[in-house]
C-alpha cells in the first residue's frame, strides 16, 4: 500500500471514505499496524526515531514540546514543527494558539488541532466529560474546528463530541479533516489509543474503546508466569537444588590441584 498523502486525506473526505489512526509508544505496535494496514500512526517525538524507519509506509502524526510552556513563541514552535519533520514525522500536532498554527502552516507544516474534550484542559470544563451535547456547547466546538481551518491547519482530533454535530463541522470547513475520536463517522480518520484496541488499559477505559485483541488478559497470564518461575527459582536456591551439577562450570583435576598450590 502507497503511503498515504495529504492529498489522499482531502480527497477520501470527499468521497466519503475513511481511515484508521492508532496511538503508540511501542515499536511493536508500530509494526502490528503497519502490517494490518493501518494508514496513520500518532507518536511522541522521542519514539519517533524508533519508530520511524520500522514503518516507512505510514503516516506519522508526532508530537513533542509544541505543547509545553517553554515554547515562548510562534518561532520558536516553528523550529520544533521542522525538527519533527526531519526526524520524519509527516504531521505535527499542536494544541497550541492560532497563532502559532497559523506560523507553522504558513511554513508548510502540516498541524493537526485539538476540539472537543481536550484532556490537559479538561479543568475549565470541569472535568474528563463528553463536549458539545448543548447548542452552545456545539457552537463552541464548530467555531473552535472553524479557527483551525482559517489558521491553515490540515486537521483536528475532535474528541467525544455527539455524532450529529462532528457531521454537520465536517460537511461545513471542506479544508479541516477531521479525527474522531469517540466522536462519529463524520469525520475522515477514525482514531483510537493502541491500548483500548489491545486490552491494556489500566486506567480509565472510554465509552469508544473497543477491544479487538485482548492482550491485556494475556499479559497478565505472562506476569502471573513470571512471578511463579521467579518463586521456584527463590524456592530452589534456598532448598540447595540450585544450582545442581549440570549447572556449574568443572575444573581438571590436576589444573585444580595446580591452583590450590599457589594459594598463600
Amino acid at each position: 500500500m502507497p503511503k498515504l498523502t495529504i492529498h489522499d486525506l482531502f480527497q477520501a473526505k470527499k468521497e466519503g471514505r475513511q481511515f484508521v489512526e492508532i496511538r503508540t509508544s511501542d515499536p511493536n505496535e508500530a509494526i502490528a499496524c503497519a502490517e494490518a494496514g493501518v494508514e496513520i500512526i500518532m507518536c511522541m517525538k522521542e519514539d519517533l526515531p524508533v519508530i520511524r524507519p520500522l514503518v516507512p509506509d505510514a503516516f506519522i502524526i508526532a508530537a513533542n514540546q509544541l505543547d509545553q510552556p517553554h515554547i515562548a513563541s510562534a518561532d520558536q514552535a516553528v523550529a520544533a514543527g521542522f525538527e519533527l519533520m526531519n526526524l520524519g514525522a509527516d504531521a505535527i500536532y499542536s494544541g497550541m494558539s492560532m497563532k502559532v498554527v497559523e506560523a507553522m502552516s504558513k511554513e508548510y507544516i502540516p498541524v493537526v488541532g485539538h476540539i472537543g474534550y481536550v484532556p490537559y484542559r479538561s479543568t475549565w470544563i470541569g472535568g474528563a466529560r463528553a463536549v458539545g451535547k448543548t447548542a452552545d456547547e456545539a457552537i463552541k466546538v464548530y467555531e473552535a474546528a472553524k479557527a483551525y481551518q482559517d489558521a491553515g491547519a490540515l486537521g483536528v482530533e475532535i474528541e467525544i463530541v455527539p455524532a450529529r454535530v462532528t457531521e454537520e463541522i465536517g460537511k461545513r470547513l471542506e479544508s479541516l479533516i477531521l479525527i474522531s475520536m469517540g466522536s462519529g463517522t463524520g469525520g475522515t480518520v477514525q482514531y483510537l489509543f493502541a491500548n483500548d484496541v489491545l486490552g491494556t488499559n489500566k486506567g480509565h477505559v472510554p465509552r469508544h474503546a473497543k477491544v479487538y485483541g485482548d492482550i491485556g488478559a494475556e499479559e497478565e497470564r505472562v506476569q502471573k508466569l513470571r512471578v511463579e518461575a521467579f518463586r521456584a527459582l527463590h524456592e530452589d536456591v534456598l532448598s540447595g537444588g540450585y544450582p545442581a551439577s549440570e549447572h556449574l562450570l568443572k575444573m581438571n583435576d590436576d589444573e585444580f590441584g595446580g591452583f590450590l598450590s599457589r594459594l598463600t
